[in-house]
């Protein structure tokens, strides 16, 4: 796949443009005597021999089975960027055509430390901890959460410090819609694009004469996730009959399952992830939804956002309920394959998609290091803005200058009806090429015309 449309940055610069300079040289800005201020006057520059990252994840929470994964995958990537193990993805990353400029012996020579902190799923607490790492450990890039409140709280303390966010598992699409930086970047797929890929496969499934109810976390990934949905089934035809938010903290949600056949709808879609997630299908399995009939069809329940965790802790009740999902560990592809066997050398199990968005979060921004010959983040921002690469397991993907979101196929998945093992829980039903999930920069559910990067901030 190539990207072919041209994109004009915030700079006014073309981004764009056919294959957007694959197989030229690095942009001329990075060696320029212009650019010789880049080694110098930015927050937390490296001293020494060392280099620390901030690792921030829910450690605690409704989230925090993703984050230990993500925990996993980030120490896993230091491991590879300091020379030690198989070096995964590294092996099989391409940036703009050529060969990444990571050679395993740190970034920019520097033997990469990290310093950790916990999200608690909750924003303040996650700004607490970036802070922290920020201020008392040095860190030059803050990177993680599985939350999308937290992602645009720790994002917005990043462009305010003059630190670079790489964002991890992060679905809303506030993210890089109208909460964008441009101190943040996100690899993760968004609201959007589950939407726009779900819905044709939900028509030929289902049908176009469905009406939706919606249960939906009382947060920004909960809100953008239900608009995008109901948007994109909308307009094939749906009628959504009710949408209700159920607190982040909720665990029970029986009271909420218990309206539901009552009013007309016979498709549930849950926007929840994580524990959530588990335990409301768990309800609506034991309320008998999966087995009723409503308007003479059979109910049928939608998970928008699915990993292969969730589907774990919710066991057989995710049998042929479809989702999307930013990865997949089943994937075939030779940078997928070599993902999961590192991953499954060091721990023994196949690695969770947030595990995969970290561990090549962190090494794009090694490699945009590299490529900028500095930590300035300035010098990141403009090495990673309008990148094209390929060989992390999602196949060609665009870094887009105007709003750091990247642009790559989307999976359409459902819960198998016969897993061959306990983690062979989803499969891949659609691979939904990037065209038709793609959007203007614009777009009205990414906070339209108003909606700015601003500018790049060092913190001095």
């Amino acid at each position: 796949m190539t990207f072919t449309t041209k994109t004009v940055g915030r700079r006014g610069v073309i981004q764009g443009g056919a294959a957007l300079g694959v197989g030229l040289a690095a942009p001329t800005f990075f060696n320029s005597p212009a650019r010789a201020d880049m080694h110098t006057g930015y927050l937390n520059a490296p001293q020494g021999g060392t280099v620390t990252l901030g690792f921030n994840v829910p450690q605690s929470g409704p989230y925090a089975e993703e984050g230990a994964d993500e925990l996993r995958a980030y120490k896993l990537a230091v491991k590879h960027l300091n020379g030690e193990g198989d070096g995964g993805m590294m092996n099989t990353m391409r940036i703009n055509g050529g060969d990444t400029a990571l050679q395993g012996n740190g970034i920019l020579g520097k033997k990469v430390e990290y310093v950790t902190g916990d999200t608690q799923t909750k924003s303040d607490a996650a700004r607490a901890s970036a802070r922290s790492m920020i201020e008392k450990d040095g860190a030059i890039m803050i990177t993680g959460g599985s939350s999308s409140g937290v992602a645009v709280a720790v994002q917005a303390l990043c462009q305010e410090t003059g630190i670079i966010f790489m964002a991890g598992l992060t679905h809303s699409n506030d993210t890089t819609g109208k909460d964008r930086k441009a101190n943040g970047f996100r690899h993760f797929f968004n609201s959007y694009m589950s939407g726009a890929a779900l819905a044709p496969v939900l028509a030929a499934n289902y049908g176009t004469d469905r009406k939706a109810y919606h249960l939906t976390a009382d947060y920004n990934w909960g809100y953008t996730t239900e608009e995008a949905v109901t948007q994109a089934t909308e307009a094939m035809g749906w009628e959504t009959v009710n949408a209700v938010k159920t607190p982040l903290t909720q665990t029970d949600f029986s009271s909420y399952i218990a309206p539901v056949l009552q009013s007309g709808a016979d498709v549930l879609v849950l926007n929840h992830y994580g524990g959530n997630m588990v335990n409301s299908l768990t309800n609506a399995v034991q309320f008998g939804l999966r087995d009723a009939e409503v308007n003479g069809k059979n109910f049928e329940i939608v998970v928008p956002l699915y990993s292969r965790l969730m589907a774990k802790g919710a066991g057989a009740n995710v049998k042929g309920i479809f989702g999307s999902t930013n990865w997949h560990w089943s994937l075939s592809d030779d940078a997928s394959k070599a993902f999961v066997q590192s991953f499954g050398k060091e721990y023994g199990f196949p690695p969770s998609q947030a595990a995969h968005t970290c561990y090549v979060q962190a090494l794009l921004y090694a490699d945009a290091c590299e490529r900028a010959g500095t930590f300035n983040p300035c010098g990141v921002v403009e090495a990673l803005e309008g990148l094209e690469f390929d060989g992390l397991g999602n196949g060609p993907t665009l870094y887009r200058a105007e709003d750091h979101q990247c642009f790559k196929d989307v999976l359409v998945v459902k819960g198998k009806e016969n897993p061959e093992s306990e983690f062979d829980l989803l499969e891949v039903v659609e691979v939904t090429p990037v065209d038709q999930v793609m959007y203007a920069p614009d777009h009205p559910q990414m906070g339209g015309a108003e909606a700015t990067l601003g500018s790049c901030n060092t913190g001095v």
